[in-house]
């Protein structure tokens, strides 16, 4: 991943994996952005195994380094664990943080799916703190363009703004193309401004990412 981001630099980057069990993981952080093509880190905790990493405390040296070392992080967690990122946040309010697939569960649907989302929407109130839209064809069953899931895009649109929504794929799990996936925030969303769609689509991101493209 990192060669093709060194190839392509102005249209791929890297959000690197860090085993923080490792002993030299402690070193890692400091010196994280200085690997061409790499722009943060990336954690995931949605299964039991993963889950205690983030609510015993052991990490709790990686949200200082990373906002030392001004180091940007996403999560994909269940949204049970929610308020684990809100006191992250508050504690570190220079640590930017993004929250991957809405924080939905893996593999769930409709309103199994959406069970629990006002859990996020409260997050919206630490401004270092946005969210990845994506994934969400998977978690419908509905057909492209998906409106089942468009009023909960609303909601989060209107807690989060569009500065601090970044539209996403994980295509290895769409059912529906990639230029589907795009036409669907592109096409399919009435209230979308054009100056939104500039944000979500890719502006956002790098911003938040401090992505210098050419």
């Amino acid at each position: 991943a990192l060669a093709a981001a060194q190839a392509h630099p102005d249209r791929l980057a890297v959000m690197g994996r860090l085993d923080t069990d490792q002993p030299e993981a402690r070193s890692a952080i400091a010196g994280w952005r200085l690997q061409p093509g790499m722009l943060g880190l990336r954690f995931t905790f949605h299964t039991p195994l993963l889950a205690p990493l983030l609510t015993d405390g052991r990490m709790d040296w990686v949200w200082r380094d990373a906002q030392t070392a001004g180091v940007p992080i996403m999560v994909y967690l269940p949204q049970a664990l929610l308020p684990h990122v809100d006191r992250i946040a508050e504690r570190y309010p220079e640590l930017k943080l993004v929250i991957d697939h809405l924080a939905l569960p893996y593999l769930k649907k409709d309103e199994e799916a959406f069970a629990a989302f006002d859990m996020l929407l409260p997050l919206a109130k630490r401004p270092n703190v946005a969210v990845k839209a994506s994934t969400l064809p998977s978690h419908t069953s509905d057909a492209y363009p998906y409106r089942r899931v468009h009023s909960y895009l609303r909601r989060v649109y209107d807690s989060f703004g569009p500065k601090r929504i970044f539209w996403a794929t994980d295509l290895t799990a769409l059912p529906c193309s990639y230029r589907q996936a795009i036409t669907m925030f592109t096409e399919e969303i009435p209230w979308f401004t054009a100056e939104d769609k500039e944000w979500i689509m890719g502006r956002g991101a790098c911003a938040w990412l401090d992505w210098k493209l050419p």
